[in-house]
């Protein structure tokens, strides 16, 4: 069991504070894991909604410590008298896959097939706190992410037709735990989370203890500047719309080289990854502009490997393949 090691900030909401001013439609799912943050949420949701509360716990199989959290997860939830689903999944990574993303992609997938199960759920809630965030747009800094990256973890998401919240991110995770521990409850900890092979664990135990000694107010700064990064990316998101309803989807390629060469990169990533869910890379995208605009007679051919597929001229526009086109006859 855990302790908390840092003091909750004194402009931070209380969790009766931050669950108080949490509407969502009830029946509520709720993410449980076990551990601190999530039991901290579980808890006082059923509290301020009695019976009206479901828990979904996802068992990844990545470790043995993953049956003591379902061990934990079913002793809190018959001591709180809510209801728990369980899904194990298999989150091993595939070559070349980052474990976390895999874990989280199959975390993710078991548990909107679970709220989708649970009877009249349509809202599910997660437990991510301050700290998170902070960890999250770190993260995103030392990949070099653009303003979607930098955005963080909104407050709320739509996961299909699940709408998800996160009415925890103005606390801190000591805080979680200081409430826990005034209600005489326990947690379990996980063990990867002192493994420091991942990035976002050296980012915890190293980065935010600096950071806090430093600048005490650095979750609050660090929110408000996601903040201004999803703004910005939402303008930008309306721009790239505007763009596209004149050059079309897929895009004429004479009508795209008309517009400047950032407002072509903004249209071509929308289109991208709103139309067949494909990011590129900064290097794939740099490389499909200078096509773009080198695409100045008919007989230029285009083909580029963008994300998971490949994009190619059609006559007069782009277009993107999950596979690799066939070469044209005569040319096998």
């Amino acid at each position: 069991m855990n302790t908390p090691t840092q003091c909750a900030s004194e402009e931070a909401p209380s969790v009766a504070q931050a669950v108080a001013a949490f509407e969502p439609r009830l029946p509520l799912a709720v993410a449980f894991s076990g551990g601190a943050d999530s039991s901290a949420l579980l808890l006082a949701c059923a509290r301020r909604w009695p019976g009206q509360v479901r828990a979904l716990h996802v068992h990844h199989g990545l470790q043995a410590a993953g049956d003591d959290f379902e061990a934990q997860c079913r002793s809190a939830c018959e001591r709180w008298g809510v209801p728990l689903a369980v899904r194990r999944v298999d989150a091993a990574h595939a070559r070349g896959e980052s474990p976390e993303d895999a874990a989280r992609q199959a975390r993710r997938k078991a548990l909107v097939d679970m709220a989708r199960q649970s009877d009249g759920v349509t809202d599910l809630a997660l437990a991510h706190h301050a700290d998170d965030q902070a960890e999250t747009l770190l993260l995103a800094l030392s990949r070099g992410a653009g303003l979607g990256g930098l955005s963080a973890m909104p407050s709320q998401a739509r996961w299909g037709d699940l709408t998800v919240h996160r009415p925890l991110l103005d606390l801190p995770g000591s805080q979680l735990r200081e409430w826990l521990l005034a209600q005489d409850e326990t947690w379990i900890e996980d063990p990867s989370n002192e493994d420091e092979r991942f990035t976002r664990n050296r980012i915890r135990m190293r980065l935010l203890p600096a950071l806090q000694q430093a600048f005490p107010q650095f979750r609050a700064t660090f929110a408000r500047s996601a903040r201004h990064a999803a703004q910005a990316q939402s303008l930008l998101a309306e721009l790239a719309e505007q763009d596209l309803r004149t050059i079309g989807a897929p895009p004429a390629i004479a009508a795209l080289q008309h517009l400047s060469r950032d407002r072509q990169a903004n249209a071509l990533r929308h289109w991208l990854q709103s139309a067949h869910r494909c990011l590129p890379s900064a290097a794939q995208l740099e490389a499909l502009l200078d096509q773009v605009q080198a695409c100045r007679t008919r007989g230029h051919r285009l083909h580029l490997k963008v994300g998971g597929g490949f994009i190619r001229r059609e006559g007069d526009v782009l277009d993107w393949y999950n596979t690799a086109p066939l070469p044209p006859e005569g040319s096998r």
